[in-house]
């Protein structure tokens, strides 16, 4: 299974319905360029408005700490790869962790 089939199949996945009726696609950046592969938790709540992954502090954060500027961070040099496609909530104590199911779509990912 490719890359665009797993994105729709999570998209499809009924668990993602409160994503999906909102119009929010998973949230990731891939391309078969990236020299870099950057795995990260989860969207925080900004980067679901915004649909861009990293596009909070976290980003600018990222950003300083591997030397790059915001044009290259977004450019076909870089993947991104979140362990939930989606915002999975806030918590007690900050945002929720990824959601156990996603490793399914993961394990599928070559």
């Amino acid at each position: 299974m490719n890359l665009e089939e797993i994105i729709t199949e999570v998209k499809n996945d009924p668990r993602n319905a409160q994503y999906t009726e909102k119009g929010i696609p998973p949230i990731l950046q891939v391309n078969k360029e990236a020299k870099i592969l950057i795995i990260g938790q989860a969207p925080g709540r900004k980067v679901e408005e915004s649909l861009i992954p990293f596009n909070d502090q976290s980003g600018i954060t990222l950003m300083e700490w591997l030397g790059i500027d915001r044009e290259t961070f977004y450019s076909k040099q870089i993947g991104i790869l979140p362990m939930d496609f989606y915002y999975p909530g806030k918590g007690k104590t900050g945002d929720l962790p990824p959601r156990p199911f996603m490793a399914e779509y993961h394990a599928q990912i070559r």
